[in-house]
């Protein structure tokens, strides 16, 4: 039987299979009722097919997927559902037209061509769904696929995963964009080429993606988080034990991934870069070699791991500790080491060469002990999920492996924020057995591991403590909180319906 990364997205007729029973799946036949009836609308036509997929929280293993590192997702309900309706070669206008249910984002319109450049530096909300646009084609490309020349489309995207949470808004949208342009044109293709594709995808907007929010996007079960692996993808079921749940908490501070990636998140993709080629040097390799070859601290933790055995362990930060200094590097102290220009080694990367122009200086010490610890976590993680210990006891132990990850994200891998923080030590100061900052950071969400039987108690004592202020202040409404804290076992992956 093959592994479930290896066979397509499911082509459903029912929303049952993705949304169980009751109240869930009567919200999703209004819903899709809605969705149907607004493409009438706007269009003209009944749409062809619709593509959802899952925005997921990380529960631990963060900013490690881009080294090269597991990471220990699971999907969570709200989800992103995109929908089509190709156009039939009689018709004349090669366009998109891209709406979108919420009033809040405008009507975009891009032309029917696979090869057009997008402006990282003029935003668009639609521009995501170029992303997957682009992707498919070029994918289709490179397979020899024949699709026929490029014809316009409609589409109607409406995505309930709150944007700039942390929770993957924006993989949620690529994926099901591209996920969607398959189904219309019936390209099929297994998840796990699907989940490479479209990180890849999102890499047009600007954002250095791991690929992580893509994989468990699609990818995800019911009832189970993942430990996904990279390189190649896959995907191994993690069951969690019983009595916990997760609560997922918004800061309320947006993170604009792709906006402050300069200075946030593709810094420190910078950096780690930068971190592993120092540290090849350092344990033996010749500077061009290390440029050349080293591009991700994963490839140099052997190297790590092998100096570390000469002191009597295998922990990789025992070179951190001895060959990356504390304090910051200027740009002159790195270029002395690998004997060349920054600017040159990133050269083919204009999201790396912003960095560069931001950046004042880079802590390589910092980010490669947050990297090393927090892969060692994942897999700490998963053995306490299989060991022989008692449910509470895996609680106990997953709880405290989350409260040393969001330590080390905040002090370490400084992508923390002052609302972050007062929400974790709210969440701990109210039973949570672990709390932490989920997806980039720089505000988004946070996560919490609660005890079933004080989850109801737990949510109000959040509702009184972090949020009540910042309804008095106007900054939500009170009947929306039900969006911005919620509980939420292990969801499905993607799916695309047709009815």
């Amino acid at each position: 039987m093959a592994r479930h990364e290896e066979t397509p997205v499911p082509t459903l007729a029912s929303l049952k299979e993705v949304y169980g029973e009751g109240s869930q799946l009567e919200e999703a036949q209004l819903r899709f009722g809605n969705l149907k009836s607004k493409f009438i609308q706007v269009f003209g036509h009944a749409p062809d097919v619709y593509a959802r997929s899952p925005g997921r929280v990380n529960l631990i293993g963060e900013h490690i997927d881009y080294e090269g590192y597991s990471v220990l997702p699971m999907a969570i309900r709200q989800d992103t559902i995109v929908v089509i309706r190709k156009h039939v070669s009689g018709e004349t206008e090669k366009v998109l037209k891209i709406a979108n249910v919420s009033d809040k984002y405008s009507l975009c319109t891009y032309p029917a061509e696979p090869d057009q450049e997008l402006d990282s530096k003029h935003h668009q909300w639609g521009h995501y769904f170029i992303c997957g646009y682009k992707g498919f084609y070029e994918y289709v490309k490179a397979k020899g696929l024949d699709v026929g020349p490029p014809v316009g489309l409609d589409i109607l995207v409406d995505g309930i995963v709150p944007t700039g949470s942390g929770l993957s808004s924006s993989a949620a949208f690529v994926c099901s964009s591209t996920i969607a342009l398959m189904a219309a044109f019936g390209v099929e293709v297994p998840k796990k080429e699907i989940a490479q594709l479209t990180c890849e995808c999102e890499r047009y907007i600007g954002a250095q993606s791991g690929g992580m929010d893509q994989a468990i996007s699609i990818m995800a079960k019911s009832g189970f988080a993942e430990l996904i692996d990279f390189n190649p993808i896959r995907a191994t079921d993690v069951q969690l034990p019983a009595g916990g749940t997760f609560v997922i908490a918004h800061s309320l501070a947006e993170s604009l991934k792709a906006v402050t990636a300069a200075t946030n998140y593709n810094n420190r993709v910078v950096e780690c870069r930068l971190a592993a080629i120092v540290l090849g040097i350092k344990l033996g390799m010749k500077p061009q070699e290390a440029i050349s070859k080293v591009k991700t601290l994963s490839e140099v933790e052997g190297l790590c791991v092998a100096f570390a055995g000469k002191n009597g362990c295998d922990d990789p930060f025992l070179a951190v500790k001895e060959f990356l200094h504390e304090e910051p590097y200027m740009a002159k102290d790195i270029e002395k080491i690998i004997e060349e220009k920054l600017s040159s080694i990133f050269s083919n990367s204009s999201s790396s060469l912003d960095v560069l122009n931001a950046a004042k200086h880079y802590k390589l010490h910092q980010r490669a002990a947050h990297v090393y610890s927090e892969a060692k976590r994942v897999y700490a993680f998963k053995d306490t999920v299989y060991s022989n210990l008692s449910d509470k006891d895996k609680l106990r132990r997953l709880g405290d492996l989350m409260n040393d990850s969001h330590h080390s994200c905040s002090v370490l891998y400084e992508c923390s924020c002052p609302e972050l923080e007062e929400l974790v030590t709210v969440c701990r100061d109210n039973g949570a057995l672990g709390a932490r900052l989920t997806g980039a950071g720089w505000g988004g969400c946070a996560v919490a591991l609660v005890k079933e039987s004080i989850v109801p108690q737990f949510i109000l004592n959040l509702k009184e403590q972090f949020y009540q202020s910042r309804i008095n202040q106007g900054v939500i409404n009170k009947n929306d909180l039900g969006l911005y804290v919620f509980a939420s076992k292990p969801s499905s992956g993607a799916a695309i319906f047709k009815f």
